[in-house]
């Protein structure tokens, strides 16, 4: 019996020993792959949130500034690292050594502090523009017969830029003077009254009809006489009656029209009169308008920036809608840079804010600045508020360096 027993259990120890057969290794190779892939996935994703986790606390940033001198000190300090500018790096000859002998600067001298005007607290690039540019327009339609515009020309204010031609705004304002002359002279005459010769020549012919009245008068009463006598004819005392009526309805005319020379033109004629004058004056001021404007001037002191017409040319306000011009020009003492900065920083950006400028095209030179304005509309596609700083430039630098624009990098200060 106990034989048995062990060679049994010998048996199942060799069948155990025995390798798998193919299917067997087949299975039990997918097996581990399935769990090994599971292990990497799990590893991997957890590696991921890991780093997400540590990006939004800060740890990478707190591990560089700690990694240098100057952050390492202002983390002991419990305060952040100081801002600094990069600056561009000297010209260099064709032997290597920089210009004027001087030793090269190291990596770390290409970076200062800015701490005589404050921190920097934010950067961003914007574009120098005018802060008032002018379109030139003719405001009346004609032909230029004189020009005087040219890139880059300093102007000063009320100075001829052009001179349209002016013989039918000459002779307009010719006939404008003429009316009003005339409208004047005949509110003068109502004004004044009847001549004292008129007033006279009415009274005598007045004088004459009463005569005239007066002896018809008598020559009807004798007639009457004669008609109850029946030595007159009733047709012949008829007519001496009609000639006295009449000739007493002509002195009453008379009489009235000597009282109307004595009083002179109706106080309606004379209203009449004035605005007939009035309205004169208003045409011969747009004449002289017109014709004034023929003589384009300068509206400021500043330089002409483009020229948009030539001599010879006509130009017509009216086809134009307003949108033609001469020439546009602008005072490039005053210069803004106007900036885009983003929502996220917008609440580093103050009115009256110290700005330092530079201008791509020449970075060694520094322009005070001041925030002017923060534009009341935000631009949506870019997620940005407009930005205006003002520019403080010197008198003798006018339009030499700072050109409308030209890029430029503000830093803004605390």
């Amino acid at each position: 019996m106990e034989s048995s027993v062990v060679g049994s259990s010998l048996a199942d120890r060799v069948r155990s020993l025995r390798l798998p057969d193919d299917d067997e290794m087949r299975s039990r190779g997918a097996g581990r792959r399935v769990v090994r892939f599971v292990l990497l996935a799990g590893l991997l994703a957890g590696a991921v949130g890991l780093g997400y986790y540590a990006l939004k606390q800060g740890w990478f940033g707190k591990l560089v500034d700690a990694t240098t001198p100057a952050g390492a000190a202002s983390t002991r300090a419990g305060q952040p690292p100081p801002t600094a500018i990069a600056l561009p790096l000297p010209s260099r000859d064709a032997d290597g050594g920089s210009a004027g002998d001087s030793p090269a600067p190291t990596p770390s001298s290409r970076t200062i502090p800015v701490a005589s005007s404050g921190d920097v607290i934010l950067e961003a690039k914007g574009y120098i523009i005018p802060a008032h540019q002018i379109l030139v327009s003719p405001l009346v339609s004609g032909r230029i017969t004189s020009l005087a515009i040219e890139e880059g020309r300093r102007v000063e204010k009320g100075e001829v830029l052009a001179v349209l031609e002016t013989t039918e705004y000459e002779a307009d304002a010719a006939g404008a003077a003429a009316t009003l002359s005339a409208a004047k002279s005949s509110l003068q005459e109502l004004e004044r009254g009847n001549r004292p010769e008129e007033i006279a020549a009415t009274l005598a012919e007045l004088a004459e009809a009463e005569a005239q009245r007066d002896m018809l008068l008598l020559d009807w009463k004798r007639k009457k006489q004669l008609r109850d006598s029946r030595v007159l004819t009733e047709n012949e005392y008829e007519q001496a009656e009609s000639q006295f009526k009449a000739m007493d309805r002509r002195v009453e005319r008379l009489g009235n029209n000597h009282k109307l020379m004595v009083e002179g033109p109706r106080v309606e004629r004379i209203a009449v009169a004035k605005a007939q004058v009035h309205q004169a004056e208003a045409e011969l001021k747009r004449a002289e308008w017109r014709l004034g404007n023929c003589t384009i001037r300068a509206p400021i002191s500043g330089t002409i920036l483009k020229k948009n017409a030539e001599e010879g040319n006509i130009v017509n306000p009216i086809a134009f809608n307003g949108s033609f011009s001469l020439c546009e020009m602008a005072d490039l003492s005053d210069l803004e840079v106007e900036l885009s900065i983003q929502e996220r920083d917008i609440a580093r950006v103050l009115k009256g804010q110290r700005c330092k400028v530079r201008a791509e095209a020449y970075p060694d030179r520094v322009y005070d600045g001041q925030v002017s304005r923060l534009m009341p509309i935000a631009d949506r596609a870019k997620g940005a508020v407009p930005v205006r700083v003002k520019l403080t430039v010197p008198a003798d630098e006018e339009g030499v360096y700072l050109k409308p624009e030209m890029g430029a990098v503000v830093s803004f200060l605390k």
